[in-house]
């Protein structure tokens, strides 16, 4: 057998000129929310940048504890002191009481959770303010607003939980707690739905529509009739008040457009390409890949079912690209074949932003004694934003 290593990318993907974009080497300050960041950030090509990251970060010692999510760039993970997914990376930060400055590589909402759940005294730092979700913009508070209205319009508004996914903004968490919901991660989906149901009728699930639907039908055993779509940007949602009676799971028109890009031809495709793979994606993916899968979970779940997989086992990853390459390059040696999902790029846009550039500017400027991009939560906002996560940390 030829065991010579090949020169060739092992996952198959090529960055396309418009990915080149969504990597951030590009730039265009409409295509996010968020706005630049002041001041000049070093040059990408600077030699010297690991260097400079590692002096600031010692500099600072104590005092900086940084944050890596799982979906970031290989060049900022090296210096994290955790990684993780959101919630997991909110938690620790809360556990560090001691250090002055949380610099989270992740984006906007991840921010925001870490800002409500650290000390008043602790400053959350992101270090590119363009860093958004787009999942997380498509329910804003006033849409969210205006379809609580219409549910209490259709008479359900009362026997109706919210379950917000931890991907969504400060102000939705807010919403949730006001009304006496949860938020939920991908992890614990199934347990935040079992209790809603325990306390009411029916579920509005925000803003993920994919992880409420493959939740309510794979675990709760709801079908996909009981599931219906509400849509912000049509009159009532597009929906009936009839609809909204008899519909158990009220899901947000919302989704990753990450793990939204993957197909049922996808895991026809890689199935045909590699006999004898196991397929293993995210539950934000659709609800026909989900089916089609045959494993599905978190990325810790992700992380952990390819750790414990036997050697010489094949595996297709249906989440993104960045972790799907660092598992590819970390079980190589242990002859596990993993190969992303899709033929075709899919970093996520938004978590691409922090790059090494933009943490070398944060580091440096804090330990020059200057904070900036500093994420702060309003107290109102903050204390009902902070009953919905305390909700979901009591789930039985």
């Amino acid at each position: 057998m030829n065991t010579a290593p090949s020169t060739a990318d092992p996952l198959d993907v090529q960055p396309s000129p418009l990915a080149l974009l969504l990597l951030g080497r590009e730039a265009d300050a409409a295509s996010e929310r968020g706005v630049d960041c002041p001041g000049d950030l070093p040059s990408p090509s600077d030699p010297d940048l690991v260097a400079r990251a590692r002096a600031a970060k010692e500099r600072l010692g104590e005092r900086v504890f940084v944050l890596g999510h799982h979906y970031q760039r290989d060049e900022v993970i090296q210096f994290a002191d955790v990684t993780g997914d959101s919630f997991k990376l909110a938690r620790d930060a809360a556990a560090r009481p001691d250090a002055e400055y949380i610099v989270f590589c992740g984006v906007h909402f991840m921010a925001e959770s870490a800002d409500i759940l650290t000390t008043d005294d602790q400053r959350v730092i992101l270090p590119d303010l363009a860093a958004g979700c787009s999942m997380a913009d498509m329910a804003t508070a006033e849409q969210v607003a205006e379809a609580w209205d219409v549910l209490t319009e259709a008479g359900v508004a009362e026997r109706t939980v919210p379950v917000s996914y931890m991907n969504s903004s400060a102000d939705i968490k807010a919403f949730t707690g006001r009304h006496g919901g949860t938020i939920c991660t991908s992890s614990n989906a199934e347990r935040a739905l079992r209790w809603a149901f325990g306390q009411g009728e029916k579920v509005l699930f925000l803003p993920d529509q994919h992880l409420g639907r493959n939740t309510a039908v794979r675990d709760l055993g709801l079908s996909l009739e009981d599931c219906v779509v509400y849509n912000p940007h049509k009159p009532n949602g597009g929906l009936t008040a009839q609809q909204l009676r008899d519909a158990k799971m009220i899901l947000w028109r919302g989704h990753c457009s990450v793990h939204g890009r993957f197909s049922l031809e996808s895991v026809e495709d890689v199935r045909a390409r590699v006999p004898g793979v196991n397929v293993l994606v995210h539950p934000e993916c659709r609800h026909e890949v989900v089916a089609a899968a045959d494993y599905v979970g978190s990325t810790e779940y992700i992380i952990n079912t390819l750790d414990a997989a036997p050697a010489g086992s094949k595996w297709a990853i249906g989440t993104e690209l960045n972790l799907v390459r660092r598992l590819a390059n970390r079980y190589a040696a242990e002859g596990k074949e993993i190969v992303f999902l899709d033929r075709t790029v899919c970093f996520c846009s938004t978590m691409n932003r922090i790059d090494l550039p933009h943490l070398v500017w944060t580091l440096e400027a804090l330990a020059e004694g200057r904070t900036v991009n500093r994420i702060t939560v309003d107290p109102q906002t903050e204390k009902y934003a902070k009953l919905a996560l305390e909700q979901m940390l009591a789930l039985p």
